[in-house]
């Protein structure tokens, strides 16, 4: 086996830099623990971006996978697979929503929203063709593609890709009097996240979705909820807009739904919306196939079986009341819902990420000051309490 030194050496040698990796390698996982090359052991913190919400390797997903790959693994949408229809019964029975759409990555499933608003718009609400918008957030993530990369407000994300795609608005997050000004006969849908995650766990304040609702549905646009980070228990609900009581147009999913074992994403909508589509106006090898569906479908089963939202909620709130706890004077706040948290500090995080990984905890610090706390919902509470003395040597001043 390559050591550490090794793997990091030929990894930045060969690959394309468009990652910049803490110098860590990961060549096995276990629920919330992971190991490197030299046997050292880590909590992992960062759960992959909210994906490995059973955490590494949960066995039952394993041998559903290992099950699935000895039948047929890929079939694409050419033909049936006796799998797809039990997720689509799965999703829909957790969302809430008759149709079902589905595709690999989380990118993938807004792409196909970004269409599915468009074409909703032109064909049922009546927008000229070409004049749709869709107002979106500031500080958003949605994901890298050409069309997603034009509506962020991150400039890392934005530099050198133009020309840029046109059709869309950004107001500030969390202000619904923004939304309502930015809307116009032209508007089709309002895509956010209930939470958002790559922009340092931040909250919208109390209110802020129901109000959404309430707009969206007077003007007739559709609500497009980005759950692929906060959703499968992530926040202590099944979906993070629940915590409001609010049910989007459109659940946009993703990342856990695979298990932790294998990508894939869907859109959960009604059929008056995901009904827009016919034979040919979108499609994707891979999305649906027999593998990742049956991953999906075992995970789902686990998610309500276990009470993951309940698992969420307790052990997020006992985690935020330990991290609350750490005396120093850098941290500004501690925030956010579930297993989703974030510490903001008023000085660069990276430091204290360094000091957390010489100590086995893996997280990382997004936009420079503040570190995001996402361990698998599965983490125990003796793990936790292990990981919490970790963070507070870490953290502390």
């Amino acid at each position: 086996m390559l050591s550490t030194q090794q793997v990091i050496e030929k990894t930045n040698r060969l690959g394309a830099h468009n990652y910049h990796p803490k110098e860590v390698v990961i060549v096995k996982g276990r629920g919330a623990r992971v190991w490197d090359p030299e046997g050292r052991e880590y909590y992992d913190m960062l759960s992959a971006y909210s994906a490995l919400n059973f955490g590494h390797c949960h066995p039952e997903i394993v041998q559903a996978a290992t099950e699935q790959m000895g039948e047929v693994a890929l079939t694409s949408r050419a033909f049936h697979n006796a799998v797809l229809c039990e997720c689509y019964e799965r999703l829909c029975g957790l969302t809430g929503k008759n149709m079902v759409l589905p595709m690999n990555t989380g990118a993938e499933a807004v792409e196909t929203a970004l269409k599915t608003a468009r074409r909703w718009g032109a064909e049922v609400k009546g927008v000229e063709n070409g004049q749709q918008e869709i107002i979106v957030c500031a500080n958003n993530f949605h994901g890298r593609t050409i069309a997603i990369i034009s509506f962020s407000s991150d400039p890392e994300a934005r530099i050198n890709y133009g020309p840029y795609a046109p059709g869309f608005k950004i107001v500030p997050y969390g202000d619904a009097a923004a939304l309502e000004a930015a809307v116009t006969p032209h508007t089709v849908a309002f895509l956010v996240e209930p939470i958002q995650g790559e922009a340092g766990v931040v909250c919208p304040p109390a209110g802020y979705l129901r109000q959404v609702r309430e707009i969206c549905t007077r003007h007739h646009i559709l609500l497009m909820a980005d759950e692929v980070q906060t959703g499968f228990a992530r926040t202590g609900r099944m979906f993070a807009v629940q915590h409001e009581d609010v049910e989007p147009d459109l659940f946009i999913l993703g990342k856990a739904l695979g298990g932790g074992v294998m990508p894939i994403s869907a859109l959960a909508a009604g059929s008056d919306i995901l009904g827009v589509f016919t034979p040919g106006s979108h499609g994707s090898t891979f999305g649906g196939n027999p593998l990742a569906c049956a991953c999906a479908v075992k995970a789902i089963e686990i998610l309500t079986r276990d009470n993951y939202p309940e698992m969420a909620e307790q052990k997020g709130a006992y985690f935020m009341e330990q991290l609350r706890g750490i005396a120093n004077p850098d941290i500004l706040e501690v925030r956010g819902r579930g297993l989703l948290i974030g510490v903001e500090f008023a000085v660069p995080a990276a430091p204290y990420v360094k000091r957390l990984i010489a100590n086995g905890v893996l997280a990382k610090e997004t936009h420079e000051r503040t570190i995001r706390f996402a361990p698998p919902i599965v983490i125990s509470r003796a793990e936790l309490d292990d990981a919490c003395g970790r963070i507070r040597a870490s953290l502390v001043r």
